[in-house]
C-alpha cells in the first residue's frame, strides 16, 4: 500500500522508518494495514486513511521580555526578565481509534520536579463511550473559561488575576480522572477528581473535585453566546497545604522559572493565607461563573471567581473574591475560533497571509481577598482587606498559522499590600514571539 503524500521530510521519513508495521523495500514504504497520510502543516502528523492510527509531533516556544518599576519591585527601582514563559516538546495520537494520548514536557523548566511543571501533561483518555469522554493522568482540572483556553491562544499574555486567588482550582499537581461530553450541540459538562501531591496526617492524599457545565447556543466562530458554571472543592481536614494568595498581578517577570527574572527584587506580594501548617484549615471551596459573547470580529467576556478557606484551627475563615471583564477586536476582520468540546475560544486563523492578523483588547481585572487572621501591620501587609486592580492594553499579530507576535502594558494598583518601600502601584511592558506548530 502507498503512503498517500507528496513530499517527505528526512525527519517524517525517519520516523516512518522506525514504525514496527511498516517494511522497506527497494525504496518502497508499504504498511500491512489502512493507507497512511502525512501531514507536515502544522506539526508533523503520521495517520492512517480509516483515522484508527495517528501520531503528531507539536509544540509552542513563548520567548518573553518584560519591563516594570514601583510595585512589582521590592525596592520600587525598575527592572526586566528575559525568560521562556513557555517551551512545549508535544506528542499526541490515536490508537485502536477509542483512545487518545498526550504528553506534553516543559523544556523551560530545568528542576525536573513537578512542582515546576516537568510535564506539563501526561493523559490517556478513552473516547468508545461516546459521547462521553473518560480521561487519566496528569492534566489541568477544568475549572474557567480563560485557563480552558490553550496559553498558545489566550487574549492577554497572562490569564485573568481572579485566578490567583485559587490557583488549585486548575492546577496539574497530582494525578486524576476527569468526565466529559457534548450534548445536544450547545452543552458542555465535565467533571473530575484529582490526587493532589498534598497528604493528610495519615497519609491519605488531598482529594480535589472539580465541576463545569457551559451552555453555549451559539458556537460558530463570529457567532458565539456562552455561559457556564464552575465549583470546586477539596477537605484539608488534618493537611499541612499552601494556602498563600500571591499575585503577581500580571507580570510573570517578577517571579519565574525558565530564565532570568527581577530574583530577590521581585515582588509577588502576599494578599492572605498562610504557608503549609497541619490543621489550620478544614476546607476549600470555590464558585464562579463565566460568559462570552462574539459577532464577527468582535467578542467580551468575563469570569467571577468566589473562595472560602473555612477554619480549623486558624482564628478566622478566608473569603476571596475577583472578575475581569475582557473586550477584543480584530482589526483585519477575523473572527476568533471556538471549540465546544472544552468550551473554550482558540486561535485566529489570518486571511491574508501578507499582513496577517492584528488584534487589539482591554482587559480590567479586579480582586479582594478579606483575611482577619492579619492582625498587625507589616512592611508589605497591613490590616484589612486586601484588593488588587489592573488594566491591561494589548495587541497581538497573527504573522500566520504559527507565529504570534504580542505586546501587553499593565498598569497596576493594590490596596493594603504593598512592596517593602510603600509602593502600591506599579507600570509593566512584556513582549512576547511565540512559534506554535
Amino acid at each position: 500500500m502507498l503512503i498517500k503524500s507528496t513530499q517527505l521530510s528526512p525527519l517524517a521519513l525517519g520516523i516512518l522508518l522506525s514504525l514496527p508495521a511498516f517494511s522497506v523495500m527497494a525504496g518502497t514504504v508499504t504498511t500491512d494495514g489502512a493507507d497512511i497520510v502525512i501531514k507536515t502543516k502544522g506539526g508533523l502528523e503520521v495517520a492512517t486513511t480509516d483515522k484508527a492510527f495517528s501520531f503528531k509531533i507539536g509544540g509552542r516556544l513563548q520567548a518573553d521580555y518584560a519591563m516594570f518599576d514601583d510595585y512589582y519591585t521590592r525596592n520600587g527601582n525598575a527592572a526586566d526578565a528575559a525568560y521562556f514563559r513557555r517551551a512545549y516538546l508535544e506528542l499526541g495520537g490515536t490508537a485502536y481509534k477509542d483512545w487518545k494520548y498526550q504528553v506534553n514536557y516543559d523544556l523551560s523548566r530545568n528542576t525536573g520536579n513537578d512542582s515546576a511543571g516537568y510535564f506539563d501533561e501526561a493523559s490517556v483518555t478513552y473516547t468508545g463511550f461516546s459521547p462521553l469522554n473518560i480521561k487519566l493522568g496528569r492534566f489541568y482540572t477544568d475549572f474557567g473559561l480563560e485557563k480552558a483556553t490553550s496559553s498558545k491562544w489566550t487574549t492577554a499574555l497572562e490569564r485573568n488575576l481572579s485566578y490567583d486567588l485559587a490557583e488549585w482550582t486548575n492546577d496539574n499537581s497530582g494525578m486524576g480522572v476527569q468526565a466529559s461530553s457534548v450534548l445536544a450541540d450547545s452543552v458542555f459538562l465535565s467533571g473530575s477528581v484529582f490526587s493532589e501531591n498534598n497528604n493528610d496526617t495519615d497519609g491519605d492524599s488531598v482529594k480535589r473535585y472539580n465541576a463545569r457545565g457551559v451552555f453555549a447556543p451559539l458556537n460558530q466562530p463570529g457567532n458565539v453566546l456562552h455561559v457556564g458554571l464552575q465549583y470546586a472543592y477539596r477537605d484539608l481536614s488534618g493537611s499541612a497545604v499552601d494556602t498563600r494568595i500571591r499575585s503577581r498581578m500580571g507580570m510573570r517577570g517578577v517571579d519565574t522559572n525558565g530564565g532570568n527574572s527581577a530574583g530577590a527584587n521581585g515582588n509577588r506580594a502576599l494578599f492572605g493565607g498562610s504557608a503549609a501548617t497541619a490543621d489550620l484549615w478544614e476546607d476549600d471551596a470555590v464558585w464562579g461563573v463565566e460568559g462570552a459573547w462574539a459577532l464577527n470580529a468582535f467578542s467580551i467576556q468575563g469570569e467571577y471567581l468566589s473562595r472560602t478557606l473555612k477554619a480549623d484551627q486558624a482564628s478566622s475563615d478566608i473569603d476571596a473574591k475577583g472578575y475581569y471583564v475582557q473586550m477584543a477586536y480584530t482589526l483585519t476582520g477575523e473572527p476568533r475560533l471556538y471549540k465546544l468540546d472544552g468550551a473554550k475560544f482558540d486561535t485566529i486563523k489570518p486571511v491574508n497571509k501578507q499582513i496577517g492578523a492584528w488584534e487589539v483588547f482591554y482587559r480590567f481585572d479586579s480582586i479582594t481577598v478579606e483575611d482577619d487572621n492579619v492582625i498587625s501591620n507589616s512592611a508589605t501587609r497591613q490590616v484589612g482587606d486586601a484588593a488588587g486592580k489592573a488594566h491591561t492594553l494589548g495587541v497581538n499579530w497573527y504573522a500566520n498559522d504559527v507565529v504570534k507576535v504580542s505586546a501587553n502594558y499593565v498598569k497596576s494598583s493594590t490596596d493594603k499590600v504593598s512592596n517593602s518601600v510603600g509602593d502600591d502601584s506599579g507600570d509593566g511592558v512584556v513582549m512576547r514571539l511565540q512559534y506554535a506548530f
